[in-house]
């Protein structure tokens, strides 16, 4: 059968003598042999310095680069499926990454903001809402991984779905989010070791920080991957050992404080702040759960996603379950929303107002404080080394579009996008403003540009797996020809892009009318800003490049899929599905949610 990326001579990817070189390059990554390259010869030292050079792959996809003002959806497909990123994440790294990927600051502090603001029933209800909310967005955004491992993932899928103004705008959108995000975690790693009273410069430890994580992406993918492997153990484990710890004290089986029950869920109550404390909730709920979308930026360098990514995608459910609701209700048994320790942290990584932290502590218990304060700095880190691999991800992907500028695309022999990882990297110094007085207002108007980011890219994750349904049906497609499919199937999908307006909508009213205080500019702006940015970037491409919006019927359901022989992939999945279905009933059950 002939390439699903073959075209004729007048494609707007470049010129007749340019395509047969482009399509090579593309043959060549999409072979059974993608990621794995024949040794080097020469001195270690001499194989260090070639693997620097580019790819065959980026300058072939170079050459092909289209110019002017008319945007090619085809010639920018053709190049995302022919990245050269290297393909060696396996399935222990897509399954940590799954698991550990969110578990961060967002549930070991912040929730404890949320638990002020909202009370003990606010805290479940809107972390539930936004649990369920993640759980049909990363379906959606398996079922499209899996048939398109693809550079660039949610913001590719926009371009060639929705409108390429809409995937020009998501793409932007998440870059900026990571890049503002790794100088915030280099200080907020820093500001853990004052838990300790430590008589240091934060600059030194930001320093530290900084060379650690840029060296672990300097290694590539395989170097992020072993090492979130680490950084997600370690949380997973202090969450299970604190959900177990949290039962006891509950059960008075703490050194001190007797019987607890579900006495704070009566004094000082459930609520806080009425419905408004529900919504601001809602906003700390989706910080929390950000970096839930990585696992669908990893398929592209995984080694056989159609085999790993749904087992990845599918332990989002426990996850939600076990780590964040499970543990979100010992916190509320434990913690009473009045607890004025809650407030009294200096920055969003303080210990001091963990709930994790003052539960021990209230129960006398001493020296587990600080392991957990341990447990915190490494989340703090575990963020900053995806920052380094998402940004630098997106914008390698964004050039392969013709969406950035050329040179964020360079993509060297070992499969690492060097000039976002340097780019990245050479942001995460603006860290060294935390010895500048104007440390706060820098460091808000950098976290009020990836306040709203998660949001829009979930949302749009959900809207183009509805358009790819739609156009996998009007171009005549059966849902049993899908290597994997949603669990929550389009229903999930339109939920969940419903859930993600409303949690904007929240947002919105909480940044014009916040708690406890009178409408202002200041509030508004520094709630909501990522909304006009994002508006900004789409009007501007739009205008400019007079984008139309994708139709079913002409949408590309060809490029990027690796198997190319379809009719031997179909066979493989029918023989798979009647091999589970001669088992019993248990397999079948761990299989379906594991």
């Amino acid at each position: 059968m002939s390439l699903p990326y073959e075209t004729d001579e007048k494609s707007k990817g470049g010129s007749s003598d340019e395509i047969p070189t482009y399509l090579a390059a593309v043959e060549s990554r999409t072979s059974n042999t993608y990621g794995h390259t024949a040794p080097v010869p020469g001195t270690l030292w001499g194989r260090f310095k070639d693997s620097f050079q580019p790819s065959e792959a980026y300058l072939a996809s170079k050459q092909a680069a289209a110019s002017g003002r008319n945007f090619d959806v085809e010639a920018a497909a053709k190049r995302t499926a022919a990245s050269p990123l290297a393909r060696h994440l396996k399935s222990r790294h897509l399954q940590m990454i799954a698991i550990g990927g969110s578990i961060g600051t967002g549930l070991f502090v912040n929730s404890g903001k949320a638990l002020e603001a909202g009370g003990p029933a606010s805290l479940l209800i809107a972390f539930g809402i936004i649990g369920v909310m993640l759980y049909t967005v990363v379906h959606a955004l398996g079922e499209l991984a899996v048939v398109f491992p693809v550079a660039g993932s949610f913001s590719t899928y926009s371009t060639r779905f929705i409108d390429p103004a809409w995937g020009f705008a998501m793409g932007w959108n998440y870059a900026l989010q990571w890049l503002v995000v790794f100088p915030l975690e280099l200080v907020a790693a820093s500001i853990t070791l004052n838990y300790w009273h430590v008589d240091v410069n934060n600059a030194v430890w930001v320093t530290i920080f900084w060379v650690i994580i840029v060296l672990i992406n300097f290694f590539g993918v395989k170097g992020y991957g072993e090492a979130e492997c680490i950084f997600s153990m370690i949380k997973v484990i202090a969450v299970i050992g604190f959900i177990i710890l949290g039962i006891v004290l509950t059960c008075g089986g703490g050194p001190q404080g007797g019987y607890i029950g579900g006495r704070y869920w009566h004094d000082p109550g459930a609520f806080h702040n009425g419905f408004k404390g529900l919504c601001s909730v809602f906003v700390t709920a989706a910080f929390a759960f950000s970096g839930t979308e990585l696992v669908g930026l990893a398929a592209a360098e995984t080694a056989n996603p159609r085999k790993t990514l749904p087992s990845a995608v599918k332990q989002v459910f426990w996850r939600i379950t076990l780590f964040y609701i499970v543990a979100l209700t010992i916190v509320g048994l434990l913690v009473p929303y009045t607890d004025k320790n809650l407030l009294n942290g200096t920055s969003s990584v303080d210990a001091a107002a963990s709930p994790f932290v003052i539960a021990i502590e209230h129960a006398g218990i001493s020296g587990l404080p600080s392991v957990m304060n341990v447990v915190i700095m490494i989340s703090v880190l575990s963020v900053g080394n995806s920052s380094i691999y998402g940004c630098s991800r997106t914008l390698a992907s964004l050039a392969d579009m013709g969406q950035a500028p050329s040179i964020f695309g360079y993509i060297d022999k070992s499969g690492r996008p060097l000039v976002g990882i340097i780019a990245t990297s050479l942001f995460g110094l603006l860290a060294y403003v935390s010895a500048s007085p104007k440390e706060g207002d820098v460091f808000n108007w950098l976290l009020a540009l990836s306040g709203l980011s998660s949001i829009f890219t979930w949302g749009s994750v959900c809207l183009a797996h509805i358009l790819f349904r739609r156009a996998w049906k009007v171009q005549g497609h059966s849902l049993n020809e899908l290597p994997f499919k949603s669990h929550p199937g389009l229903i999930g999908s339109y939920a969940g892009l419903i859930l993600n307006v409303l949690v904007l909508v929240a947002q919105f009213w909480i940044a014009v009318w916040p708690i406890g205080s009178t409408p202002n500019a200041y509030d508004f702006f520094s709630t909501y800003l990522a909304a006009p940015v994002v508006l900004v970037f789409y009007i501007l491409y739009k205008i400019w490049y007079k984008t139309p919006f994708v139709k079913p019927s002409e949408a590309d359901l060809v490029t990027g899929r690796r198997e190319l022989d379809l009719d031997l992939l179909q066979q493989e999945i029918n023989e798979e599905r009647e091999a589970l279905a001669r088992r019993n009933i248990f397999v079948r059950v761990y299989k379906f949610w594991c």
